[in-house]
């Protein structure tokens, strides 16, 4: 029976069917799931490019992976797409150690060390020059966007995890291009808070909605809030941003993804749907494990924003 699953995924990794491979490991309790379906699986979503999934699947066998080559690349490659370059340096590198001489892992090794070179070479006069100017107008821009009981110098969460949220220091010239892009004006509030801190993951997380949703709870939970730009994975433009979870998940065609939840697939939107692609959105939850039931969680994003809550004034 399990042979024939096996040869089943394989098939079907042949085919390119991915999105069967992880519908068909998904239907199998976690607990049953051994090394080489979990294996299966994080290899499946890397392809799928759900590269943070694919990381938790392959944490879950970090201590049988560890002496496993192939484990050590899966899990490199999918950090390397969520730009996390070191994370991934450090798993190519013991692929490599494990598995001297493959090209593949060589080659990952080769573009994270051209990678972190950009990074680290001086910034030109120009990118000087906008970040300077984006930190004069955001001392400006600071007190037009300082919500009641929301305490800004203290509402980010600036751990190593929140780097893929937060993009560079955006001008009004991008701003005015991502939203071409996305066919939507974003509220002022929300530019107004990115131009001080472009994304990130907040210290309050939780946003009570009045009713239970799918998942037991009468709050919900957000990861993070994207940024303006498309630099980093996590923003509005960016690799797996607002367009990538329309389409990967199947929302309406209402407005913005811009928050991205724990739970796979959910996410918090501007909704335009009242007021127009030009108009001042509501912010609402997509629950996907109910048909991606809509919650309306405020009437504008400065309310949203008022009403995140920490943990330990969540818990009954």
């Amino acid at each position: 029976m399990r042979d024939d699953l096996i040869a089943k995924l394989d098939g079907l990794h042949e085919a390119d069917e991915f999105e069967e491979i992880v519908n068909t490991i998904m239907e199998i309790p976690a607990e049953d799931r051994d090394y080489e379906l979990t294996s299966h699986l994080g290899r499946a979503m890397n392809n799928l490019e759900r590269y943070e999934e694919a990381v938790e699947q392959f944490l879950t066998i970090a201590e049988e992976g560890q002496d496993d080559p192939l484990w050590h690349y899966r899990t490199g490659l999918a950090y390397y797409y969520l730009e996390r370059y070191e994370d991934a340096r450090r798993e190519f590198e013991l692929a490599d150690k494990l598995d001297p001489g493959d090209e593949d892992t060589l080659e990952f090794l080769e573009w994270i060390a051209s990678k972190t070179a950009e990074e680290s070479a001086p910034e030109s006069r120009e990118e000087l020059k906008a970040e300077s100017e984006s930190q004069a107008e955001a001392s400006l821009v600071k007190s037009s966007f300082s919500p009641q009981n929301t305490d800004m110098n203290d509402f980010w969460e600036d751990s190593e995890h929140a780097n893929e949220y937060i993009s560079k220091p955006v001008t009004d010239e991008q701003i005015s291009s991502v939203e071409e892009q996305l066919v939507f004006k974003l509220p002022a509030s929300y530019i107004n808070m990115m131009k001080i801190h472009n994304g990130g993951i907040p210290h309050a997380t939780r946003y009570p909605v009045g009713q239970p949703t799918s998942h037991g709870k009468d709050y919900i939970v957000i990861s993070g809030i994207f940024g303006i730009g498309r630099d980093k994975p996590k923003s509005l433009c960016g690799k797996r941003g607002s367009r990538y979870m329309v389409e990967n998940y199947n929302y309406p065609e209402i407005g913005v993804v811009i928050c991205d939840c724990p739970s796979v697939g959910d996410a918090v939107m501007l909704d335009y749907r009242p007021a127009g692609n030009d108009g001042e959105p509501e912010v609402i939850y997509v629950d996907r494990e109910s048909n991606n039931k809509i919650i309306k969680l405020a009437d504008n994003f400065e309310a949203f924003i008022q009403g995140l809550m920490k943990a330990e004034n969540t818990e009954g």
